[in-house]
């Protein structure tokens, strides 16, 4: 896996885990709130994870496509309906990143 597709990940996971921490905080303020409390606990929203780049989703592709799956990213562009990744709709780019994770992940 190249780096930012390392780095894209760790950072998916460090908002997956500030999203359930803050969860957490929210669930245990409110078990241990009195009744007679008017002032709700504000909720903490995280912040939205940053969109992907082409250079990202590109790396993952290129990694993919010297692993010998060339073929399976082809169609995988074709799904979206372009020929080459710059034709990719960028609002695309998060589930063609998921599409591409199980390329080559054979069970």
């Amino acid at each position: 896996m190249s780096k930012m597709s390392d780095m894209a990940q760790t950072i998916e996971e460090l908002l997956s885990a500030a999203a359930a921490i803050t969860d957490a905080a929210n669930w245990l303020a409110q078990q241990f709130s009195g009744e007679g409390t008017t002032d709700p606990v504000p909720e903490v929203k995280p912040e939205p994870k940053p969109a992907l780049t082409l250079e990202q989703v590109r790396a993952v592709l290129a990694d993919k496509s010297r692993a010998g799956h060339t073929a399976a990213v082809r169609e995988l562009l074709q799904k979206y309906g372009a020929a080459k990744l710059s034709q990719v709709d960028p609002k695309h780019y998060e589930a063609l990143m998921k599409d591409a994770e199980v390329i080559g992940n054979a069970t």
